[in-house]
């Protein structure tokens, strides 16, 4: 287990949302599911928490209600390979989702992501000042992220 356990809380539709974020995600697994016991505050044997992985993280699912919604001040980044990799999560997590700028989305339960290639992290600590700010001038035009594109950018091509 990890020493910090991201714990997301649901309006009543942690097991679809497990099961979506498992779908989208190669690496993941169903780790448990707590139900509630007789004294509440839900229903007897329905799921009030969830365990579940992906990429290596351990997160919960809390079955709870309306009270809490999610916002953009936290969002879970998705550290890509390549373009075929930003294009796949990109396609999934927006299904039914939202477009964001530079990368980022919500998905249908509203969480937000970040689809950016690891390739950007190198790009913008780089020495070349100058090489970074025309490629995160380019980032900052983008919704889903081009790689390519930010490549020119970054070579001033």
């Amino acid at each position: 287990m990890h020493a910090i356990q991201p714990t997301l809380w649901f309006n009543g539709n942690t097991i679809e949302a497990r099961d979506f974020y498992c779908s989208v995600f190669k690496d993941s697994e169903v780790l448990e599911t707590a139900n509630y016991t007789a004294v509440g505050p839900g229903k007897e044997g329905e799921p009030v928490t969830v365990r579940f992985r992906l990429n290596g993280v351990e997160f919960v699912g809390i079955n709870a209600g309306p009270e809490f919604t999610f916002s953009e001040a936290v969002s879970f980044l998705i550290p890509c390979e390549d373009q075929d990799e930003v294009d796949y999560y990109w396609e999934e997590l927006t299904n039914g989702g939202e477009e964001g700028p530079c990368g980022w989305l919500k998905d249908k339960f509203g969480l937000s992501w970040q689809v950016v290639p690891r390739q950007v992290q190198a790009m913008l600590i780089d020495p070349d000042r100058e090489a970074a700010n025309r490629m995160v001038t380019a980032l900052y035009g983008m919704g889903k992220i081009d790689l390519a594109a930010l490549e020119a950018a970054f070579e001033g091509e």
